[in-house]
C-alpha cells in the first residue's frame, strides 16, 4: 500500500488548495475556482470579505471587483449551496441537478415555509420576476408576524429561498452584496439547464472531483467537501471506484489512517514541491481550513471560527485568521479595518508555541498585512498589541 508521510501530505493538501505557489503572476479567475470547486460566500467584510479574501489569497492580483463581474456580466460562475451559500463553476450546473432537488424538497418540508406560502406563493413571486427582471428580497412587503425567533425572515424571502434551492430561480447578480434573483432560464445557459445526468453519474462526479481537489480524503472528507451527497451514497461510491488508489497517510502525531487518493496521486508525489515560504494570512472561511478535523490531522493545528460564541466564552476572538507559512500554520491574528479612517488595525496576535519567534518571521507578517492593505484600499497598519 502506498504510504504518505505527513511532510508530502501537507505539501499534497496545500497543492491541492492552490496555496503551494507564490501568490503572484497572471490571474485566471475562472481556472482557479474551478481547481478550488467552490468558494464560500460570506456576508461579513471584517476586512474584505470571506470570498474576496480567499481569491486573493491565491493570487494577490485579484480585485474585489472580479468575482461580481464574473457572475453578474461573465456568467461564468453561478450561486448554490455546498456546506453554505457559494459560487461554482458554471460548467458545474449539469451535477447540480440532484442538489436542488435534494435541498428544494427538504426545506419545502419544513412548516415556516407551508407557513410562507400561505401568504405569498412561489407564482406570484415568479411572475413578477418574470414581468420587472431581476428583484431582491427589498422588492417584498411580507412581514414576520408574532414571537419574532433568531434567523427568522419575512414570508417572501423564505419562499424566494426555496425557489432558489430548488433551482427555480438564481441569483443574477449581486448589488452592494445583496442578491437578486431571476428566473433560472434568463441565467443559466440552456445546454447546462437541460442537462440529463442521471444521479449515479452525478454521484460518481461529485466523489470523484471532490477526492482530486482533496488529493486524499478519508470517506467523510469526500462526503464533506460539496455536502451534496450523503454518507451511504459516498461508501457506495467507494465500493465501485476501481481506479481510486487506497493510500495510508501520516497524521501529525505520526499515526497512520487509510484514505483513498486519486488515479494519479504517484505522479502527483513524484512531480511534488516545497511550498513557497511565503506567509500568508488565510481567512477563517477559506476551504483549507474549513475542515477542522483534516486541519488538526494534518498540521496539528487546533482552530475553531467563534464568530458566533458568546465574547465571554471565546478562546481567541471574534474573527481570527490563521497565519499560514511555508507548509506550518504558525499562529493566528485578529485584525480589522477601518476604512473610513484607512487603517488596518491588529488587535491581537498569537504566535504558536512551536512556532520561533524571529525578527524574519515578523517583517514577513508585515508585509502581509501591508500588501492586505492594499487590497482593501487603506493607508496605514495600526498595531494596538505586542508584535512579537
Amino acid at each position: 500500500m502506498l504510504r504518505i508521510d505527513n511532510r508530502k501530505a501537507r505539501w499534497l493538501w496545500l497543492q491541492a488548495q492552490g496555496l503551494s505557489d507564490t501568490p503572484i503572476g497572471p490571474l485566471d479567475l475562472p481556472e482557479m475556482i474551478r481547481r478550488l470547486g467552490y468558494v464560500q460566500l460570506d456576508t461579513i467584510q471584517n476586512v474584505t470579505r470571506a470570498h474576496h479574501h480567499i481569491l486573493w489569497s491565491r493570487n494577490q492580483n485579484y480585485r474585489e471587483p472580479m468575482l461580481d463581474r464574473l457572475l453578474g456580466e461573465d456568467r461564468a460562475v453561478f450561486e448554490h449551496f455546498t456546506h453554505d451559500a457559494s459560487v461554482l463553476p458554471m460548467e458545474f450546473y449539469p451535477m447540480w441537478q440532484r442538489q436542488f432537488r435534494r435541498l428544494g424538497d427538504k426545506v419545502a418540508g419544513y412548516a415556516s415555509f407551508k407557513k410562507a406560502v400561505a401568504e405569498i406563493g412561489g407564482e406570484e413571486i415568479k411572475a413578477r420576476i418574470a414581468a420587472e427582471g431581476p428583484l431582491s428580497t427589498q422588492a417584498f412587503d411580507t412581514k414576520v408576524t408574532g414571537k419574532k425567533q433568531m434567523w427568522d425572515r419575512p414570508p417572501h424571502k423564505r419562499v424566494m429561498d426555496q425557489l432558489w434551492y430548488s433551482g427555480e430561480l438564481a441569483t443574477s447578480h449581486r448589488l452592494n452584496f445583496t442578491k437578486y434573483y431571476d428566473l433560472s432560464e434568463r441565467v443559466i445557459p440552456s445546454h447546462h439547464r437541460e442537462a440529463t445526468d442521471d444521479d449515479e453519474s452525478q454521484i460518481d462526479w461529485l466523489c470523484r472531483n471532490a477526492l482530486d481537489r482533496l488529493a486524499f480524503g478519508s470517506l467523510g472528507e469526500i462526503q464533506r467537501f460539496w455536502d451534496a451527497v450523503n454518507a451511504k451514497e459516498t461508501r457506495l461510491w467507494a465500493d465501485s471506484a476501481k481506479d481510486a488508489v487506497t493510500v495510508e497517510v501520516e497524521n501529525h502525531e505520526g499515526q497512520w489512517l487509510k484514505a483513498l487518493a486519486p488515479p494519479d496521486i504517484e505522479v502527483r508525489l513524484a512531480t511534488l514541491s516545497r511550498p513557497t515560504t511565503r506567509l500568508r494570512i488565510i481567512n477563517p472561511f477559506d476551504p483549507a481550513v474549513r475542515d477542522r478535523n483534516r486541519l488538526l490531522a494534518l498540521f496539528g493545528f487546533h482552530y475553531r471560527n467563534e464568530m458566533f460564541v458568546p465574547a465571554a466564552k471565546r478562546q481567541w476572538g471574534y474573527y481570527v485568521y490563521p497565519i499560514l507559512e511555508g507548509d506550518r500554520f504558525v499562529g493566528r491574528i485578529e485584525i480589522k479595518a477601518d476604512r473610513a479612517a484607512s487603517h488596518l488595525r491588529v488587535t491581537q496576535y498569537w504566535p504558536e508555541p512551536a512556532a520561533r519567534r524571529s525578527a524574519a518571521r515578523h517583517d514577513r507578517l508585515s508585509a502581509e498585512l501591508a500588501r492586505l492593505a492594499r487590497l482593501i484600499g487603506v493607508e496605514q497598519v495600526l498595531w494596538e498589541c505586542d508584535r512579537l
